[in-house]
């Protein structure tokens, strides 16, 4: 196939243009000679083709209001057009066969793709050159001929009849075949607007007749097709990748979404704008990148979990694939556990959660996968300083079943083996991960996927005991479309993460710490397009727990470690959601669901009944209980309420209010204000309630420049019941009875969040402020669940201010420079005081809880990019990544600890990266 054959001439068995000919057949080697003075552009075309044996291909309703006033004398046609058309929208090209293609707005395609036509000997895509002519302002883009085709849907009638028809189909990307995420498909009158499912599918309820159907994406081109909607019918759309001159990073492709839509507190994010900003050892990282959003905070440098809106860290769900991960990070949190070629769409939910998630207070995590190239084999990597990645993918039945494989592993042993310091060479850490994924498009109607993960850290410190974690998650999800307006998707899901400790430096002591568990899943979700004002989401979900708490056991026959174990864990959570979409009128619109959640705690179990009125303890236990194989021993149910509503100024401002309620069976025990590779999960029983809370939230959206420019201001507050916190001195791993050392606590966070972004242009990126509180309150019967004297205290992710500012700036298509700026309150802290005498020894006087806070904690970080030659022909692409990690070298106190020195407590701060870490990344893609 030749590389610039003109698409246009496919046109014409399309008919889709006008074709204006003259019988006249002189010789086209003729030029143009006249006085032209405000003459139409037909009558224009009928003197050139007389004049020239040129042949004029257009769209007479495009070029009606165009006047053509020139003089000419025997100039040849193109200098002609060059001269008619410079600083207009209009763009010409002429074929080897004297055909003139003239079109208004829009860029001509001077290549058609290398799989255009399927058969003959153009199937290999050739270089070889066409002789044709093309105006200087053409360049390559999608076909602009599907934009102009008629394209016409359903049941063809004589007459449109009154009423709605759906419009469904998927919205693919053109190189690899893959659905795109997220992706808007719209009309502008009257304003309707749906977003592509996790394959790629949209439904758009639409009143029948002449549309003009636009589709937009992030980092892709958009494009329109225009539809004469019969009845319900089918209309799939590719998507070409969008790379311009001043290559913007987008941060949301749905232009107007964020005041159209009915959702508070969400942020969708392309894996492309995670890419641009700078981390700790140049690795994209997602989790990072979220902490750069408002509302969204972490407790320290390297901390794995995030707090959002004032929960803790455990309240989040982080999901990929629709499996869960429970602990998201590598190499002390350096890394995030999503290796950045894998990830397709991350969303995040931090109000306005849909009726199809529950199981937490705080927010939900959605990140997805790519499906991989349906089109032709190809793969990237990276190669840093610490750790290097590889993805391979292809199509195994082209356009139908494609396969995506990835992997990383640091090798960063091998560096601390090369320290020069004795105790930090016997150090070790080091982790890997791999994905894999199975798509598999048997027709229009069915999808379905396959996709594991698994991961696995090691690490120990100077010292002989050595952590090590490991997640896993396997997902099967089958998507059908029943009929044009209802769509659904079944999917099953594995869960697992584990630990293990051991240390066997003394063999007397030697000892092994293990801990699993493991989630399965199985939900079904559909989706109801009701009419043009209605979209109904439904379905059900069941999930079984199993936990084993902890395992210690001796490690090798010299051991006299004694062996401990605590007693298996299972619980069966389950679902049914409904949630509608109603379109009120064109100003106003409101979502409302109820998500019914049911949570049974079963057996075997030995459980014990306390006295009432007094401490838990084994001196008031008043009965014992034993429970057999899956009997139930405790159940909770509970409604959970979604509902926002948005009401439209004009169509570039909005406001919003919301309300959640959720519910959360699963708590996470730890005495630290992150995640930790130790930390335990504990299901609610027969004395611990599931966590409940109720968010309330009001914002002003509006878009400026043609929704170039993006601001928000969110108001929330929020209060928790049912925490857990915890005595003082508890004991919190292998505890057989913990809930003789919890104390049932309440909590409210309330705060404002600020966003500025910019999305286009040559410098793009977002501002983000945030004032928020988190409290807790423990005022228990007895005084140890007492905690401050029963008052409200700060948590322990408690962080009033914080200001973050991420920016790009575009030097040209090759050169590009990032920098960001993380400013945040110090987290609470609790100091001691004094030290007393107490009984013949000495006691240290604490603090009220959390009363004191450690310094204010602010970051600077910059990046150069610099990418290989954009030549279509090469092996492969590459790119360079030089950045510079807290390039001000601030000492920021990651915790503050205490040491009794003389008789006198000192008190010290611990930094993680106490000064500028410069990284170099290497980037390749073929």
């Amino acid at each position: 196939m030749k590389k610039y054959l003109f698409f246009f001439a496919c046109l014409l068995a399309l008919g889709s243009f006008s074709v204006q000919q003259s019988l006249a057949q002189t010789s086209p080697s003729k030029g143009i000679t006249g006085s032209f003075a405000g003459v139409s552009f037909q009558e224009f075309v009928r003197q050139a083709e007389a004049q020239t044996g040129y042949r004029f291909y257009f769209n007479p309703a495009q070029t009606d209001s165009l006047s053509v006033t020139l003089s000419a004398a025997n100039q040849p046609l193109p200098a002609v057009l060059e001269q008619l058309f410079k600083n207009t929208p209009y763009r010409f090209g002429i074929d080897q066969d004297q055909r003139v293609f003239i079109i208004k707005g829009e860029e001509l395609q001077a290549q058609l793709p290398s799989d255009f036509l399927n058969s003959g000997a153009n199937n290999g895509g050739s270089d070889e050159e066409f002789p044709g002519y093309f105006s200087k302002n053409s360049a390559k883009t999608a076909s602009v001929g599907s934009e102009t085709k008629l394209y016409e849907i359903g049941l063809k009638t004589n007459k449109i009849t009154p009423g709605t028809a759906t419009l469904r189909g998927k919205v693919l990307d053109a190189k690899t075949g893959e659905a795109v995420i997220g992706a808007v498909v719209m009309i502008e009158s009257p304003l309707t607007a749906v977003n592509t499912d996790e394959n790629g599918v949209y439904a758009l309820a639409l009143p029948k007749g002449r549309h003009t159907l636009i589709i937009r994406s992030i980092g892709r081109r958009e494009t329109k097709r225009q539809i004469m909607l019969y009845s319900d019918g089918r209309l799939s759309v590719d998507l070409s990748s969008h790379v311009v001159t001043l290559g913007e990073v987008l941060v949301s492709g749905n232009r107007a979404r964020n005041v159209t839509s009915t959702a508070l507190g969400v942020t969708k994010l392309d894996i492309s704008t995670i890419k641009q900003v700078p981390t700790a050892f140049g690795e994209a990282d997602v989790l990072k990148v979220m902490l750069t959003l408002p509302g969204v905070k972490s407790v320290g440098e390297s901390s794995t979990g995030l707090n959002v809106r004032g929960g803790a860290a455990d309240q989040n769900l982080i999901l990929f694939n629709d499996a869960t991960i429970f602990n998201p990070s590598h190499l002390f949190g350096f890394f995030s556990a999503f290796n950045p070629d894998i990830v397709k769409g991350i969303e995040l939910y931090k109000s306005s959660m849909p009726a199809k998630y529950g199981g937490r207070l705080a927010s939900v995590l959605d990140i997805t996968s790519r499906e991989g190239n349906k089109q032709k084999f190809s793969g990237a990597g990276g190669i840093g300083l610490i750790a290097s990645r590889l993805t391979l993918e292809g199509p195994i039945i082209k356009d139908k079943t494609s396969f995506i494989i990835g992997g990383r592993t640091s090798y960063s042993d091998w560096l601390l083996k090369q320290l020069p310091n004795s105790n930090l060479n016997r150090s070790k850490a080091s982790f890997y991960d791999l994905n894999v994924g199975l798509h598999h498009a048997p027709n229009d109607n069915n999808t379905i996927s396959v996709t594991g993960y698994f991961s696995k850290d090691a690490f120990k410190l100077a010292s002989d005991t050595l952590y090590e974690y490991q997640n896993q998650s396997l997902a099967l999800k089958w998507g059908h479309v029943f009929q044009e307006n209802l769509y659904g998707t079944v999917t099953g899901a594995f869960s697992g993460y584990n630990y293990r400790v051991t240390s066997s430096n003394n063999e007397v002591n030697a000892f092994k710490l293990a801990y699993r568990q493991e989630q399965f899943s199985l939900k079904t979700d559909f989706v109801y397009n009701l009419n043009l004002a209605h979209t109904i989401d439904l379905g059900a979900s069941t999930m079984l727990h199993q936990l084993n708490p902890g395992t210690f056991s001796p490690l090798g026959e010299a051991s006299l470690v004694a062996p401990d174990k605590l007693a298996k864990e299972q619980g069966l959570e389950s679902a049914l959601y409904l949630s509608d979409t109603y379109e009120v009128t064109p100003r106003l619109s409101v979502t409302a669901g109820i998500r019914y959640s049911f949570f049974t705690y079963l057996g075997p179990k030995t459980v014990l009944t306390y006295a009432p009125d007094v401490p838990k303890d084994e001196n008031t236990v008043a009965e014992t209980n034993t429970y057999g194989s899956a009997d139930v021993i405790k159940t909770y149910h509970g409604p959970e309420y979604r509902a926002s509503a948005r009401f439209s100024f004009t169509e570039s401002a909005s406001v919003k209010v919301g309300y959640n309620r959720t519910r959360q069976y699963l708590h996470m025990l730890t005495n630290s204000a992150m995640i930790s590779p130790t930390d335990i999960w504990k299901l609610s029983d027969s004395h611990i309630q599931p966590q409940l809370g109720d968010q309330y939230a009001l914002g002003f959206f509006k878009n400026f420049k043609n929704n170039i420019v993006e601001t928000s201001l969110e108001v929330y507050y929020k209060t928790m019941q049912h925490l857990l916190d915890y005595k003082s001195g508890a004991q919190l791993l292998l505890n057989h009875h913990i809930e003789t050392d919890v104390i049932n606590s309440k909590g409210k966070a309330y705060g404002v969040e600020a966003m500025v972004k910019k999305t286009e242009g040559k410098l793009n990126g977002w501002l983000s402020y945030t004032y928020s509180k988190s409290l807790l309150q423990s005022d228990g019967q007895d005084f140890e669940e007492k905690v401050n004297g029963g008052v409200y205290y700060p948590s322990n992710f408690d962080q009033p201010h914080s200001l973050n500012l991420v920016s790009n700036y575009r030097f040209s298509r090759r050169i590009s420079a990032s920098a960001n700026f993380v400013y945040s309150s110090g987290r609470p802290i609790t100091f001691p005081l004094g030290i007393y005498e107490l009984g013949g020894g000495k006691r240290i006087f604490y603090s009220d809880r959390n009363q004191f806070r450690v310094p204010d904690y602010y970051r600077a970080d910059v990046a150069l990019n610099l990418e290989g030659g954009h030549k279509a022909k090469k092996l492969a692409h590459s790119s360079w990544s030089l950045s510079v990690y807290n390039v001000t070298g601030r000492k920021n106190p990651y915790s503050i600890y205490f040491k009794s020195e003389e008789g006198v407590v000192k008190g010290y701060k611990l930094s993680v990266f106490g000064r500028p870490i410069p990284t170099v990344t290497y980037n390749f893609k073929f």
